[in-house]
């Protein structure tokens, strides 16, 4: 019985301990006592190596490390790049444990161990680079790189799969240095299983050439890489999808991935009718083309990948497409990487709009109803070729060409009303525009290094041939009432032709003053040419056919422009600050000739170049920013081109050929600061432009309601951004965990135009503050509640100083469970409420999409239903203020559908299958 009630009271002590808090501090330095910023400081379990908690040493090299633990040890372990390894076993025995002074040793070749060790550290600060290793951050076993990346510090993933790092996008990601499909994260993000994922790199997004010369890269926008673990850099992973719905609903996709050392091959293919990319396989709402949840997006589901556009801002998209990539390194010199992509798109849409037009003594109403079908096929194909002769030369090539071949056609009606209701003029208009774009592009870049300390020679050329070629048949009716009534009838072809070739060459040469202290000497010659060839032949009604030329809308227009930038710089980059400038010439020349009428215009403008930046690092994750830099925009050949475009019968748009380039002048200052003791952080972004000689439009309105539209150069347009983040991340000791984010941004606009011959200026103010929470119950349930609040307001300076404010809001809740055991269920809801529409457009919408699934065969295999628009509430309402106007919009838009669908996928690496892993609930 003594053993019993021994043994009860041993079992009741395991079952009732708790874990207890305590705090781990001390100071790190290196063998002269010099203290180590940024150092990683973590804390494990000493039977199964456990992560308790991690921290990293402030300026001062000091870190609190607060852990809670059951037993009475824990081993300490502190890494730095660069110095030895420090592990320690802790006594848990008091609340607070002093360590005191701990100095790291320099790091030798021979000492294997501690590199092990320095793998394990959930997270490492280098020089340019944060990195998180994959295993020490808890997800579900079967997940994806996407879930992966919403459990690091400073890591934000939105809802569209949109990344972003203390507040900074993500524009790439890597997998092992090399680009994974193209340019589109989300494959990658989607379709990566975290069983292979070893480290995650994050760094400034670099160009090939900066990374091989190690100059500083753009610090406002990431790159992700992730590297994988040597072993399982050989194999495979595919998944399939096929599901068929009500309303003839319908998707099929596919992805395949085969990996052998450094060779990669993929595939995919997709068709589906539901407004999807069909890569995205999210394990919820995958292929459900559910609406974007920020309000200045488009409701209609439109998406893209690698230039490849599937859909529209509005509408339903029937899309196939199919692409391959190939990645692979012959020795230490070549390597090579392409791809391919086929899309063909048919689009519907239909849009109905409400528009007033602001006038200085007036304004008058344009009511207006269309409907197109867009049928387009397209190619594209790139391919990036490196060359490594030696270890100081590096030549890189990338051509690209991309081919687009469809038709359009679109009919509207559209009707302009007086104040009072009177109807003032009306239009009918039908056309079928069938046309081809070609586009080919390369790059090539030769960098060579001298020596080690960062002097260099870098010599690049770019081209840019685009063709394309359209034939319009175009009918338009207009009639006109009043005391004058008139009809007046086009029924046309026109032919357009239009090439454009850009050339730029770049050369800069970097020497080294001192160890810090660099100068640049560059120049670059750019050279822009269009040329449009522009046919109008009149319906003769004797012959039945399109011969009657008509030279009045007719015109052969070639534009030519040159810039030239000689300039010099000086460049510092320190341990904590980087600065540097340039100083030189902005030289541009403009030709535009007019081949028909013989009529030409040249001629050249100088400004003085100059570009400056700034980055100061307080800490290793806490640093401020500062860019500024010119440059000149040249007219497109639509601006300058002297000929009368009349395919909108109420809006006639003619281009002067005397326009000058614009030069605008650019500032961002950003700050960004995260404390990975208490994983929150916070940081702005701020941007202004100002531009002299913008081009704007010169619009005229007659009595009819006519408006001649044309261009001239003004000074004083301005554009402001600002934005505020907030995020904070707790988890509490049952490991639930909270995620917290906040912003606010807002946006000036100053915008400069003429109308009727009177100069306006109308200023748009917009606020948007937002908020949103993440719950996540261990491998139970998720809950991401959000909320966003967009404020308009513009200010209109003509007919009375004009003002227009509204508000938009949008409230979403996003929920995931995984219980019962092998049952996915998913809930996307999102309300929107459009302020101050048209009273005959819906303003509210409740959309609701819902999904269930069933894994089984080892979670390989998962039947899903899916519900998209379950309330069938979603609404294509839009309101949009413009420069003298105000208009609504409603758009046809995807409607309630139910899906079911079966996905399978099949994965092995390096001799194991990952799938393997059964979750545990």
């Amino acid at each position: 019985m003594k053993k019993i009630l021994t043994c009860l009271g041993i079992m009741f002590c395991v079952l009732t301990s708790k874990a207890q808090d305590f705090t781990l501090k001390g100071i790190v330095v290196d063998n002269t006592s010099n203290p180590l910023s940024s150092a990683t400081v973590f804390a494990e379990t000493l039977g199964d190596s456990t992560l308790l908690n991690y921290t990293i040493t402030n300026s001062e090299g000091g870190f609190e490390l607060a852990v809670k633990a059951k037993e009475d040890q824990a081993r300490l372990n502190i890494s730095f790049t660069g110095m030895q390894s420090y592990v320690k076993i802790v006594k848990l025995n008091t609340s607070t444990i002093d360590l005191g002074e701990i100095k790291l040793e320099e790091l030798t070749n021979n000492l294997d161990e501690v590199l092990v060790n320095v793998n394990r550290s959930p997270i490492t600060i280098k020089k340019d680079t944060l990195e998180f290793n994959a295993a020490s951050f808890k997800t579900r076993p079967d997940a994806n790189l996407e879930e992966t990346l919403k459990q690091l510090p400073g890591v934000e993933v939105d809802v569209q799969g949109n990344i972003t790092v203390n507040g900074k996008p993500v524009q790439r990601i890597l997998v092992n240095g090399k680009e994974f499909f193209g340019n589109d994260p989300k494959i990658a993000t989607k379709n990566l299983p975290k069983e292979i994922i070893n480290k995650i790199q994050v760094v400034d997004t670099k160009t090939q050439s900066q990374e091989f010369t190690g100059e500083e890269g753009d610090s406002e926008n990431k790159t992700i890489n992730i590297t994988i673990d040597e072993d399982k850099n050989r194999g495979y992973f595919s998944r399939a999808t096929i599901g068929g719905g009500t309303d003839d609903r319908y998707e099929m996709s596919g992805i395949a991935n085969y990996f052998e050392d450094k060779l990669r091959f993929s595939v995919l293919a997709s068709s589906n009718n539901i407004n999807s990319s069909g890569f995205t396989f999210d394990e919820v709402f995958d292929a459900m083309g559910r609406r974007a949840r920020t309000i200045t997006r488009s409701s209609g589901g439109g998406f893209g990948i690698n230039g490849i556009n599937f859909g529209n801002d509005s509408g339903i998209t029937k899309s196939e497409t199919a692409g391959l990539n190939f990645v692979n390194e012959w020795g230490k010199e070549y390597e090579v990487s392409g791809d391919y992509f086929f899309g063909s798109n048919k689009t519907d849409t239909r849009t109905s709009t409400r528009r007033e037009n602001i006038l200085p003594d007036r304004t008058f109403f344009t009511n207006s109803e269309s409907n197109s079908r867009r049928d387009n096929n397209s190619h594209r194909g790139n391919v990036n070729f490196t060359f490594k002769p030696d270890t100081l030369t590096r030549i890189n090539i990338r051509p690209s060409i991309n081919i687009n071949k469809g038709t359009n056609q679109s009919s509207s009606l559209s009707e302009s009303l007086a104040e009072d209701g009177g109807l003032i003029n009306n239009s009918e208009t039908d056309n079928r525009n069938d046309n081809l774009n070609f586009t080919f592009s390369n790059d090539l870049s030769i960098t060579r290094k001298f020596g080690n300390r960062g002097a260099f020679l870098n010599f690049s050329f770019e081209n840019e041939n685009n063709k394309s070629e359209s034939d319009n048949f175009f009918f338009s009716s207009r009639e006109t009432f009043g005391t004058n009534p008139t009809t007046e009838i086009q029924d046309q072809l026109i032919s357009e032709d239009n090439n454009s070739d850009t050339y730029e060459i770049r050369s800069r040469y970097r020497s080294v003053m001192t160890d810090n202290l660099f100068l640049d000497i560059a120049y670059s010659y750019e050279i822009e040419s269009s040329k449009n060839e522009r046919s109008v032949l009149d319906f003769d009604e004797n012959t039945g056919t399109y011969s009657n030329f008509n030279a009045e809308l007719s015109n052969e227009f070639k534009v030519k422009g040159e810039t030239h930038i000689p300039n010099v710089g000086l460049r510092y980059e320190g341990d904590k600050l980087r600065t540097g400038f340039n100083v030189g010439l902005l030289n541009t020349q403009l030709r535009t000739e007019n081949l028909i009428r013989n009529v030409g215009f040249k001629n050249d403008f100088n400004n003085l170049f100059t570009s400056a930046n700034l980055r100061y690092e307080f800490e290793r994750s806490k640093r401020i920013s500062v860019y500024y830099r010119n440059s000149n925009n040249i007219p497109s050949i639509q601006q300058l081109q002297p000929v009368r475009i009349q395919t909108d019968p109420l809006n006639i748009i003619e281009g002067n050929p005397n326009l000058r380039p614009s030069f605008d002048q650019n500032i961002n200052v950003s700050f960004n600061n995260f404390d990975f003791k208490s994983r929150s952080g916070y940081g702005f972004y701020m941007s202004y432009s100002y531009i002299q000689d913008q081009v704007v439009s010169v619009s005229v309105t007659d009595q009819d309601l006519l408006r001649t539209t044309t261009f001239d150069n003004i000074s004083g347009g301005q554009d402001a951004n600002a934005n505020f983040y907030y995020s904070k991340q707790y988890k509490a000791e049952n490991k639930d965990t909270y995620r917290l984010r906040g912003n606010i941004s807002g946006q000036y606009s100053k915008t400069l135009g003429f109308t009727n011959a009177q100069q306006f200026e109308s200023e748009n103010y917009v606020v948007s503050p937002g908020i949103g929470l993440t719950y996540e119950k261990d491998e139970f349930i998720t809950l991401n509640p959000g909320i966003s609040i967009d404020y308009n307001l513009r200010n209109y300076n003509i007919n009375a100083n004009r003002n227009e404010e509204f508000t938009n809001l949008n409230f979403s809740l996003q929920t995931t469970t995984y219980w019962p055991k092998n049952v996915v269920f998913g809930n996307d809801i999102t309300y929107f409420k459009f302020g101050n529409v048209a009273a005959d457009f819906r303003s509210t919408s409740l959309q609701w999409n819902m999904s269930i699934g069933y894994q089984f065969l080892k979670d390989n295999a998962t039947l899903k239903f899916k519900v998209y628009d379950l309330l069938d509430q979603n609404i294509g309402t839009r309101r949009q203020t413009g420069d003298d106007f105000v208009q609504d919009t409603d758009q046809l838009i995807l409607e309630r559908y139910f899906m079911l669908s079966f996905t399978y996928k099949l994965s092995k690496f390096g001799g194991k299958d990952p799938n393997s892993r059964r979750r545990r609930f």
